[in-house]
């Protein structure tokens, strides 16, 4: 049976940093689509607070794949 790192021919760990990369860019493109061109600033900044949470579970989750020094 293959793994998903050979089927893709991508490792999971880079799929994973995509997904989470496009996710907070999307995140950031709907708060500023909420805060200047819907007008609902409330919106915008609750939806703005998502992108520093998105990367903050990358990070979390990347932290394990490091070997210890």
């Amino acid at each position: 049976m293959q793994t998903l790192s050979t089927q893709s021919g991508t490792k999971p760990t880079a799929m994973l940093k995509v997904i989470l990369l496009g996710a907070a860019f999307a995140s950031f493109l709907l708060s500023v689509y909420l805060y200047f061109i819907a007008d609902d600033k409330s919106a915008g900044i609750f939806v703005g607070i998502w992108v520093p949470s998105i990367q903050s579970l990358g990070a979390l989750l990347l932290a394990g794949e490091r070997s210890p020094r």
